[in-house]
């Protein structure tokens, strides 16, 4: 151990003693009664002490006492609280075990703890959502989303009907780090954005963090959705699914080894491309994944779990093109309690995304993806009631393939062809300190260092000024430059590495007991760019690593907010604005090509983008009637200046609207409990129109008409507005059975609006004159659906 490492434990140990002076420790794991799943977010109070704690990500808590008698509290919506006296004379653990409130739906409606505000945190810019209440929102082809749900939060969009992924206070889609059991998802789109990855079956708690990001998370300067799975079971077997119009769902969990162990495996397919022969329709879409977790309890102190995702998405027209892509994730976890005040987490993750594309009309095929292996190791310190500790590592290997082509047949004329693979070492190590300073004041603070290896690689191109981007003054265009020789690595050799400090910083005041305002600072870092580009020729997700030629991404954000509970939380508001600024977003010259380059940097410029706005977060959380309004008014830009006096920039070098900006964004989302069988849902949007490029005017040379276009982004398509309702049916349950089972009705755009998905412009070749086409892809869409379980 060296002198430095000796002096840290040195401190760490004096900070215990100071502070567990004539105190005790409580500490244990909270579960569900029937099933043994551990619970997150369980309130324990001492009313006496004014004091209290919850459980982790893992159902752990930990607080400390002055010795003595008190009455504790343990509360957690949807559970019958326990209030028992208990006695402190020395460090107890103590389990517990909650147990399902039964109240009849005519009484006040629960709901879970995880979606209230709590005004004490310095935690802002979070959004948390219970997989019931998800459930209870209509969606396309009734088909339950949790990507679709959180686009409903104030600052969360996604580009359109149709389209992957989600965007987050103006960021774009790969500034969104993706988590589910820790694993990083690089895709978490089905059928092209139609339907998430996540089986909502097997989810146990989502949060979304937009700002105020904690120290442990990094990677991406947008936002951060961690989700994790069940853990299953582990006192009886049992299944349920559902089955809709598209798609079927079913997940079995059960007792590996009774009230130890338990396992849970759930699996998803559409299947709606098996009734297109029957119309004489040879295209065929579709999807299926697999969720599975294997949970052990060794002992008090060790717990293991091996947890996995397997997706693939399938789309053929007409035999002649095929794509399939998709996700792998493994993680295998170990929780460890060194003492009662500190609690670890390692995590050994293996996640692979792969694209591929099968074109049999000119005979070859396309391979393409990202793995990466990972390893984390975080602690949790509680220190005391007022001052908890969270501390870690984590390092990430990365392999990309940017592309192989090969012939898919013997004739093909096509010979095979291999982009250059990159390698690339992120690593990061952080502390986060929770901090109540006084009855009002709570601060939460902490620093993350980030560094990223660009690994060596077969060959790699030179420039002339090390500038692979030329600027052609006399037709003010940019162009690849020519290279002027190329240099190869060994594997072990550093291309480039960047090293980034990212202090983050959040503070709570509470005005009065039911009202705070609070404050965040965060610097985050992105290493990873998704190339993509609507003027591409196909939708590859092509990830390239931060190098010698493009910078990593480096993000400032601040956001001040105030929040209010009415009525002892039954209403809740939250009003948060924000301001962001991003160094070195790419972007691309014009007529860029991302498709099969293996010098990518010739096509690429480091710019700059902005983001600032408004949220508001107006809840009801409790009774029959329940739900929110969020409203978002907002702005996102991009700039890419000229790198010298004499070049024009991209659009002039002014800022200009980012693809997925909007200036209003409304969604007001209900639920109705009409009675033990009736309940109704409904959503409805309204948001300005995407940015888009139309032509301004058109030239004729040597007899074509050639269009010319508009500045980038200076246009909008029309505004973008739909309502959704849906209605579930539970039969009267026999009591005697366990089989249970409810209807699901819904109507998806209720009123048939034609929303543009894009406008394209053309020559009518009856009347030989231009016209705008606008696409839509979805009018009124009914569903029907049957969920069960036993």
């Amino acid at each position: 151990m060296t002198i430095k490492n000796k002096a840290l434990l040195l401190i760490v140990l004096c900070v215990n003693i100071i502070f567990a002076q004539d105190k005790v420790t409580l500490s244990g794991t909270i579960t569900d009664s029937g099933s043994n799943e551990t619970l997150i977010g369980v309130n324990i109070i001492f009313p006496e002490l004014k004091t209290g704690t919850n459980t982790n990500e893992y159902g752990f808590y930990s607080i400390s006492l002055p010795k003595g008698t008190y009455k504790m509290q343990i509360s957690y919506l949807g559970y019958t609280t326990i209030i028992e006296t208990i006695t402190f004379s020395e460090d107890k653990v103590v389990n517990y075990k909650l147990v399902e409130n039964s109240e009849s739906l005519d009484e006040v409606v629960i709901k879970q703890d995880v979606e209230k505000l709590n005004i004490k945190k310095p935690q802002m810019s979070v959004n948390a959502l219970s997989i019931n209440t998800i459930k209870q929102m209509p969606v396309v082809l009734g088909e339950v989303d949790v990507i679709k749900s959180i686009t409903l939060l104030p600052g969360v969009t996604n580009a359109g009907e149709g389209s992957s992924g989600f965007n987050v206070r103006g960021g774009s889609v790969d500034q969104n780090l993706i988590l589910l059991d820790e694993a990083t998802i690089f895709n978490s789109s089905h059928l092209f954005g139609f339907f998430s990855v996540f089986n909502p079956d097997a989810i146990k708690d989502i949060k979304l963090y937009k700002g105020g990001i904690p120290a442990k998370y990094g990677g991406r300067v947008s936002s951060v959705l961690d989700i994790y799975q069940k853990d299953g079971n582990s006192n009886e077997f049992h299944m349920n699914g559902g089955i809709g119009i598209v798609s079927s769902r079913l997940l079995a969990e059960g007792p590996i080894k009774k009230g130890k162990g338990s396992f849970l495996f759930g699996g998803r397919s559409s299947y709606a491309h098996l009734f297109l022969p029957l119309f004489d329709i040879d295209n065929i879409a579709y999807f299926y994944d697999l969720n599975t977790k294997l949970s052990y309890r060794l002992n008090d102190k060790n717990s293991i779990y091996l947890s996995g995702y397997f997706g693939r998405d399938v789309f053929n027209i007409s035999n002649s093109f095929e794509n399939t892509y998709g996700n792998t994730v493994v993680n295998f976890r170990w929780n460890h309690l060194f003492s009662d005040r500190l609690f670890s987490n390692m995590s050994l993750i293996y996640s692979d995304y792969y694209y591929g594309l099968n074109l049999n009309f000119v005979e070859f095929e396309w391979d393409s993806g990202i793995q990466n292996f990972n390893f984390k190791y975080d602690l949790k310190h509680y220190i005391n009631n007022n001052f908890k500790l969270e501390y870690g590592l984590n390092s990430i290997y990365y392999k990309f393939n940017p592309g192989d082509i090969k012939p898919s047949t013997p004739t093909s004329g096509i010979n095979p062809f291999k982009l250059t693979d990159k390698y690339a070492f992120e690593n990061a190590v952080y502390i986060d300190a929770e901090h109540q300073i006084t009855d009002k004041l709570a601060l939460s603070y902490g620093l993350r260092f980030s560094s990223f290896l660009r690994l060596g690689q077969d060959e790699l191109n030179i420039y002339e000024d090390n500038n692979p981007v030329a600027y052609n003054e006399t037709l003010q265009v940019y162009e690849k430059a020519t290279p002027i020789g190329t240099e190869s690595f060994n594997r072990s050799n550093v291309i480039e590495s960047f090293a980034n400090i990212e202090p983050r910083f959040s503070i709570a005041y509470q005005l009065n007991d039911q009202s705070s305002i609070k404050a965040s600072y965060n610097r985050m870092t992105q290493y990873l760019h998704l190339l993509s580009n609507t003027s591409s020729p196909t939708p590859l997700d092509v990830w390239t690593p931060s190098g010698k030629y493009i910078e990593p991404q480096l993000l400032d954000q601040v956001a001040l907010g105030y929040f209010k509970s009415f009525k002892d939380n039954a209403y809740t508001l939250e009003v948060e604005t924000f301001y962001k600024k991003i160094q070195n977003r790419i972007d691309y010259i014009d007529g860029a090509d991302l498709v099969a380059n293996n010098a990518i940097e010739q096509v690429i410029l480091n710019g700059r983008a902005r983001a600032y706005g408004l949220e508001i977060l107006l809840r009801k959380n409790e009774g029959r009637f329940k739900g929110w309004l969020a409203y978002t008014l907002s702005k996102s830009e991009q700039q890419t200046e000229g790198r010298t006096l004499f070049e024009a920039g991209i659009n002039n070098g002014d800022w200009y609207n980012t693809p997925f900006d909007k200036t209003h964004d409304i969604s007001l989302t209900a639920s109705y409990e009409l009675n033990d069988k009736w309940t109704f849902g409904s959503n409805f949007l309204f948001q300005t129109g995407l940015p888009t490029t139309f032509p301004n005017g058109q030239y004729q040379f040597n007899g074509i008409t050639i269009p010319n276009y508009e500045a980038r982004n200076s246009s909008r398509l029309p505004t973008y507005h739909r309502l959704d309702i849906s209605a579930t049916y539970t039969p009267k349950q026999d009591s005697t059975k366990r089989w249970k089972g409810e209807w699901v009705f819904g109507l998806y755009n209720m009123y048939n609006r034609r929303n543009a998905a894009s406008i394209s412009f053309g020559e009518n070749r009856n009347t030989g004159r231009n016209e705008a086409t606008r696409l839509a892809i979805f009018g009124i869409v009914p569903s029907v659906s049957y969920n069960f379980k036993f």
